[in-house]
């Protein structure tokens, strides 16, 4: 593995683990007022784009970070549709 797939690597592990603290808190509390509809939703939709160009690049980091951050992203969205 080269030093460039390591660094992306790396960078998806820290961006892609940032959601799972809000996940936890809004599964904990049964509460998801605070996030917004059109935010999550966009993210959601701009993931779901980035997992597909990483696809078509073959491209590891981005094709692992984005399926991971786009499990998240859809946990989110869902505890804000019946919780929010």
């Amino acid at each position: 593995m080269n030093s460039i797939t390591v660094i992306g690597l790396i960078a998806a592990i820290l961006t892609t683990s940032a959601y799972v603290p809000q996940v936890i808190k809004s599964m904990k509390t049964k509460s998801a007022k605070d996030l917004s509809l059109g935010t999550s939703t966009m993210l959601c939709c701009g993931v779901l784009l980035w997992l597909i160009y990483g696809v078509m690049n073959d491209d590891v980091p981005i094709i692992l970070s984005n399926a991971i951050t786009l499990l998240l992203t859809i946990t989110l969205l869902i505890l804000k549709l019946r919780h929010g």
